[in-house]
């Protein structure tokens, strides 16, 4: 796809309102030159926290093949607790979403979302990539976490996903290690060593992290500098524009913004979610 016709929107978590105020001003402000409407990627976390989780996931799915989300710890978190293998946390906001009459339908088609896409040099993923996997190797390890959440045994996949250990990628790692790696680097790292043993605790921004340890995106050598890499998560980091960087959790369900990147030309929308909280 050319990057001329996507829009990347940083993580929803439940805040639908923000997202159909935003979509107005990417139709809105569409160029005339092109025809259909821009693509539409979501960088993960469209449920949890905020007031309208239903609505949100609703809202996504019905843009149809517009729309191409990858999975964030959030909506993992979901799918965990539809499983039975998880409990719902006092502030989660996912009820709403487990007693629907579509619950079927959503859960479905959220489970079957991918966790990495790539397209004319942009990687989306939710969190970010271990130093020493390239382009093509997040796309393939993901590929292993997206087989087995489309397949018969997903809800005893992810009974067995959660858990900070192994912190540290081998690639002779096999089941279900290999494949918590795989889901923790892409859904929840922060921090790393430059070796690229992850840290779980440190949510705050830059500088903060445990001694000896950086940003993923700062790690020497990273293979994956060489494309732009796009993603959220990291609500304390806040925007970041850089040529191969693009973070787009600016805390909309903190009463930041949500924030949407046009990737042609970098053009930043933001809308103001004071209200949401």
């Amino acid at each position: 796809m050319n990057p001329t016709d996507i829009y990347v929107i940083g993580d929803l978590q439940g805040c639908c309102h923000a997202l159909d105020r935003l979509l107005q001003q990417i139709d809105g402000g569409a160029d005339t030159e092109f025809e259909a409407q821009p693509a539409l990627w979501f960088a993960g976390d469209l449920v949890n926290r905020g007031p309208d989780s239903l609505g949100a996931l609703r809202r996504v799915r019905a843009l149809g093949d517009r729309a191409t989300a990858v999975l964030g710890n959030h909506d993992l978190n979901l799918l965990a607790v539809a499983a039975g293998v998880r409990r719902v946390h006092r502030s989660d906001t996912l009820n709403p979403i487990l007693s629907a009459p579509d619950r079927e339908e959503l859960l479905h088609w959220l489970r079957h979302r991918p966790l990495a896409v790539f397209s004319s040099g942009h990687l989306l993923v939710h969190a970010g990539v271990l130093p020493s996997w390239s382009a093509t190797e997040v796309l393939a390890l993901a590929g292993e976490v997206e087989a087995e959440l489309r397949g018969p045994s997903w809800r005893e996949f992810l009974a067995t996903m959660y858990g900070d250990l192994p912190n540290a990628w081998n690639p002779s790692l096999r089941g279900n290690d290999r494949l918590r790696v795989i889901v923790n680097a892409l859904t929840r790292i922060r921090y790393t060593t430059p070796s690229g043993t992850m840290d779980f605790v440190t949510k705050e921004a830059l500088g903060a992290g445990p001694v000896g340890h950086v940003p993923w995106f700062d790690c020497p050598s990273r293979k994956t500098a060489e494309v732009t890499v796009v993603f959220g998560h990291w609500s304390t980091l806040g925007l970041i524009n850089h040529p191969n960087l693009i973070a787009l959790d600016t805390g909309c369900v903190w009463g930041g913004q949500l924030s949407a990147v046009r990737l042609r030309d970098r053009h930043i929308l933001q809308f103001d979610c004071s209200g949401e909280r």
